[in-house]
């Protein structure tokens, strides 16, 4: 009797863990549910074969490509070639632990779960060293995880519901003319479907977003009217860096993942004996619909990228995921804050306290949080905050500033308030302004102006900047007067010390970088003999010879903005930092 009962029971949970199976060779886990197949390689923890409703998603393996991978193109970080691994299941679930140890003391764990009803694989990713010989290993740079198809039923890159094109065609990409690195022309295809939809220019910047992308990825077709979507889900942005402005790359045939980079300037965490940072989950998904859109198919991934979603699924599978925060060590933060006048579309940050949101990187230890303010009473509430102590910061456009309150502590399981009031930043009554303080140039020509010349109508600032020449736009460089000139056409979204080479244009113009405003103190301001003026400049970014590297390299890492009032002999002269240059608007950013 015992025997049979035994039998029975073990009988009854095989059945039950069929809804998602694993089978297993000497070289591969190939795991599978009635959606999905896929092979998991055993030495390198890549994905491979995958297969939705029997369409082959990432085609055959080819070098780097037909794979789902983890890389670091950096080197800080790498992979053995030979990795251990552990198999794990649950009564709904199975998913395979990979992990890396070398020599130095670096630990890379990578780790992919399967759902018995998803379309999906959840992904994490852990990044470790102790070595307290070599203390510091150096700035990690980038970590990334992609999906990158060898062909498949793809047409469409999608970024966002505004940015999206079809994939240039391989004709294109073969009579492809290099404009600048990573950039190229493809006006000698001109009926390839990108160049007459998007644009004659190609670059992977494109197509970048910040860090308020909810799901981007590729758009297809299948079998019949059977429309096909791969999407990453950022479901879970909280142990990010940078904040809701960081930019990066997200589709370019490639669904990029990045845990960290330092595209557009951004801060990249040091790596120090006792870091150790898990980052996740997020989710890669595939979904499809007869004859729908890509815009129906991206709505529809768009829906599970809520921290809360799944939230008890990612609790059940933390003791397998070293360094997962699970709900018991989160609590919440609720709020209102009383805002300028003129302020709008007003943003609450949670991040590492004493530092701006964009260097949240300078504490690895810190998670990132942000929601919008409701519009009606500028109320917020943030949830699923791991415990500890942040800086919360509000911005809006419109305003000079930010509001700041750090020592914000929240603690598991409670609900922290706070009830503030923004006073902003005033020099005293102002007298005029050009543009809106909203950290982006986009408002300026060539910003979020449309290119009319293409069905897609990209923003400007998206496509290569060689597009939009400056000295034929501005023969005579810059020439603004305040309350006559027009900002969208007089005023451009990149002020250029030099301008070329570019595709179109063999040589570098340097003769316009001086730009003029214009203004009259009429009647109807009241200024004394004795009155102290304050010009003010919010830069959305700057780029010197430094790039994105932070270091005094090139001839010239640090340069001065010199600005000449009337006719007074020394110029007011603000210097940028090798720290603070980007390459944003080199690679088509606006902020």
């Amino acid at each position: 009797m015992d025997r049979m009962l035994s039998f029975l029971l073990s009988t009854l949970l095989f059945s039950c863990a069929l809804a998602v199976v694993v089978q297993e060779t000497s070289s591969i886990f190939r795991l599978s549910n009635e959606e999905i197949s896929f092979d998991l390689v055993k030495a390198t923890g890549v994905v491979q074969n995958l297969t939705y409703r029997g369409v082959s998603l990432l085609g055959s393996v080819s070098g780097n490509t037909g794979k789902a991978y983890t890389d670091f193109p950096s080197n800080l970080f790498s992979l053995t070639g030979n990795s251990s691994f552990d198999l794990v299941n649950g009564p709904d679930w199975s998913g395979v632990v990979f992990t890396d140890n070398d020599t130095s003391g670096s630990i890379v764990q990578r780790s992919w779960f399967l759902r018995d009803t998803e379309a999906g694989l959840h992904s994490f990713v852990r990044l470790a060293y102790y070595n307290a010989t070599v203390p510091f290993k150096g700035a990690l740079g980038e970590s990334r995880t992609m999906f990158r198809p060898n062909g498949g039923p793809w047409t469409h890159l999608v970024t966002n519901h505004e940015q999206w094109a079809p994939e240039p065609s391989a004709e294109a990409l073969a009579n492809e003319i290099e404009v600048q690195d990573a950039t190229w022309y493809l006006g000698s295809t001109p009926n390839d479907p990108y160049v007459i939809e998007e644009s004659d220019y190609w670059t992977k910047y494109t197509f970048a977003d910040n860090q308020t992308n909810k799901a981007h990825g590729l758009f297809g077709r299948g079998p019949g009217d059977l429309s096909l979507g791969a999407w990453w889900v950022v479901n879970q942005k909280d142990t990010f860096f940078g904040g809701p402005l960081h930019v990066d790359l997200m589709v370019d045939g490639i669904i990029y993942n990045k845990q960290s980079t330092s595209h557009g300037g951004a801060t990249s965490p040091n790596i120090t004996d006792g870091f150790d940072r898990t980052f996740g989950p997020q989710f890669l998904y595939f979904n499809n619909g007869q004859n729908a859109s890509l815009h129906d198919l991206l709505e529809d991934a768009e829906q599970l990228a809520d921290p809360s979603w799944n939230a008890d699924f990612y609790d059940e599978i933390a003791p397998y995921v070293v360094g997962y925060v699970s709900t018991s060590a989160r609590g919440s933060l609720s709020g209102r804050v009383q805002l300028p006048e003129g302020a709008s579309n007003a943003i609450a940050v949670l991040s590492a306290n004493g530092v701006h949101f964009q260097d949240s990187a300078a504490d690895p230890r810190a998670y990132q949080y942000w929601v919008p303010l409701d519009p009606g009473d500028n109320s917020f509430n943030i949830t699923r905050v791991k415990e500890g102590t942040y800086r919360l910061t509000v911005y809006a456009d419109g305003i000079f500033g930010d509001f700041i309150k750090d020592d914000v502590v929240i603690n598991a399981g409670l609900t922290t308030n706070v009830y503030e009031i923004w006073v902003a930043e005033s020099a005293g009554r102002e007298i005029w302004r050009i543009g809106v303080p909203d950290k982006s140039s986009g408002e300026f020509r060539n910003g979020y102006e449309r290119d009319e010349t293409h069905p897609n109508h990209p923003a400007k600032y998206r496509i290569y900047w060689g597009a939009w020449d400056f000295p034929t736009q501005f023969p005579q460089g810059v020439n603004f007067t305040v309350g006559v000139s027009n900002e969208n056409v007089d005023w451009n979204y990149i002020h250029w010390s030099q301008f070329g080479p570019t595709f179109t244009r063999n040589e570098t113009v340097t003769d316009f970088n001086k730009w003029h405003i214009n203004f009259d103190l009429s009647d109807s301001v009241i200024i004394n003999e004795d009155s102290i003026a304050t010009l003010t400049i919010q830069l959305a970014a700057a780029k010197t010879t430094a790039g994105n590297t932070d270091a005094n390299t090139g001839s010239n890492p640090s340069f001065p903005i010199l600005i000449w009032l009337n006719d007074q002999e020394t110029p007011l002269n603000w210097t940028i930092q090798a720290y603070e240059s980007s390459s944003c608007g080199q690679r088509s950013g606006k902020s």
